[in-house]
């Protein structure tokens, strides 16, 4: 009995047929496309006889106030189905190279030639002098080398690959592919996403020859591994973590003069990939110049990083070793494409300009803790004004993150918030799923901001989210 009542209940739901010829759906398939509007009335429709199937709706009565309501319930259903995944969100975290968010914030200059060279055809490889065909490198490479020149560094050439992981891989399978790479024990890290560096080298041809021990190497170490195997002396950094106390690494000084001395080339994957002077702003970390200025052959690291542009991997080094990068095959495979070209060719042009202020990486790390204070003073005036929220401007810090600068904080002021009837968690959560999204830290049983990775023009969405939450 129980069995027939449900099936003359799902008798009474529409086809996905009738519920197109509404005058609601027609309006929908208009502006969304047919296809999208069938998958969302069928969805919606199969909820019905799930409903109907667990009893929720067992009568004639039930069934029909929720048919009544399918026309909002199948634009609910396209409207979440039709949203965009990857959005904008509000870093308040602190950590100015957040890996999961995205890492640096283009310059205001690259957001728009992206738009000017994503909508047009381009001269990504054409000569536009000689009417041939060109290369893609040329579009930053000149870049790079005048940025190098500045710093009284010559010879040096270029090339980009889509991230840092694959410029180490790239490398190492050009420079030591069936030969033995040297490289400390201490050095050979894990990243996030369970990413290793032997796996790296494993996968490019290469094989690792370890030397030393974790905590100290020395330069004999790497000495007395060198055989007619030895194809390259590899430097890494340490990335996310720090070894400290009983210690010992040698100079770069010291390895490129060990690899010169056997004709054996030196790379480092410096990872972060300064072209500013980090130590001025506090931070303990070499830049590209530094690395090269010591005699290493060849340099690899990250756009998105440091150097606050597109995520990129580049390859700096003496050209012979560069041409020898840029012939691998792989290199085709690893390239990149004309959208973050036009990114990186504009953020560089900051740095030749020298207007570091318009690459926010840049700008957020040199922002001072009274200039920091000064904006969590206000917002705590406006929100204490507003809301039930008890608010502290507190003393924190602010860490460089993306696996950079792991020894190295900045001082920064925090807005600590506590919410009557809600917990720091459930706070925190609701800001996730704000439009736009927060993030915040939570710690001590508060919610942390940091108006150090918060734009200027964020303030306003964050007062707002607060104010409707409470």
């Amino acid at each position: 009995m129980k069995t027939a009542l449900k099936s003359d209940l799902y008798r009474l739901l529409p086809s996905v047929d009738d519920l197109l010829r509404q005058p609601e759906i027609v309006i929908l398939t208009e502006s969304e496309g047919q296809p999208a509007v069938v998958e969302a009335i069928r969805t919606v429709l199969a909820q019905l006889r799930e409903q109907i199937t667990a009893g929720h709706l067992a009568n004639d009565a039930a069934v029909q106030l929720a048919i009544a309501g399918l026309p909002d319930g199948i634009s609910r259903q396209l409207h979440t189905a039709m949203e965009l995944s990857l959005k904008p969100v509000i870093n308040a975290t602190g950590v100015v190279l957040h890996t999961n968010l995205g890492r640096a914030p283009l310059p205001e200059s690259a957001l728009r030639r992206i738009t000017e060279v994503a909508g047009r055809y381009s001269n990504l490889e054409f000569d536009i002098a000689a009417g041939e065909r060109g290369k893609r490198d040329v579009h930053v490479e000149r870049l790079f080398s005048q940025l190098l020149n500045q710093d009284g560094i010559t010879g040096i050439r270029t090339v980009v690959v889509n991230n840092c992981a694959a410029a180490v891989m790239l490398a190492l399978n050009s420079l030591a592919e069936g030969g033995e790479v040297v490289v400390s024990r201490g050095e050979l890290v894990e990243i996030g996403g369970s990413f290793r560096v032997p796996d790296v080298m494993s996968k490019s041809g290469a094989v690792l020859r370890e030397v030393g021990t974790t905590n100290r190497t020395r330069i004999a170490d790497y000495e007395q591994a060198i055989n007619d195997k030895t194809r390259l002396l590899l430097r890494v950094h340490r990335s996310n973590f720090a070894i400290i106390g009983f210690t010992e690494q040698p100079s770069l000084e010291a390895l490129t003069e060990l690899g010169h001395k056997h004709s054996i080339p030196v790379m480092e994957d410096l990872g972060g990939g300064a072209l500013v002077p980090l130590r001025s702003m506090g931070i303990n970390e070499s830049g590209v110049a530094d690395s090269l200025r010591a005699g290493v052959d060849l340099v690899t690291y990250s756009g998105d990083k440091m150097l606050g542009g597109p995520q990129a991997g580049v390859l700096s080094g003496r050209a012979e070793i560069i041409q020898r990068v840029r012939s691998n095959p792989l290199f085709r495979a690893l390239r990149v494409d004309k959208l973050t070209y036009a990114a990186l060719e504009a953020t560089l042009m900051e740095y030749v300009r020298q207007n570091h202020e318009a690459i926010p990486v840049v700008r957020m790390m040199r922002l001072s803790a009274e200039d920091i204070q000064r904006r969590a003073q206000a917002m705590c005036a406006a929100l204490t004004a507003s809301t039930k929220l008890k608010i502290d401007v507190i003393a924190g810090e602010s860490l460089i993150g993306g696996g950079s600068a792991p020894t190295s904080t900045l001082p920064t002021f925090l807005l600590a918030l506590t919410a009557g009837g809600l917990s720091a968690d459930e706070l925190a959560a609701r800001l996730r799923t704000n439009t736009p999204s927060i993030v915040a830290r939570v710690e001590e049983g508060r919610v942390l901001l940091d108006l150090r990775t918060v734009f200027p023009h964020e303030e306003a969405d964050v007062l707002k989210a607060l104010r409707e939450i409470l």
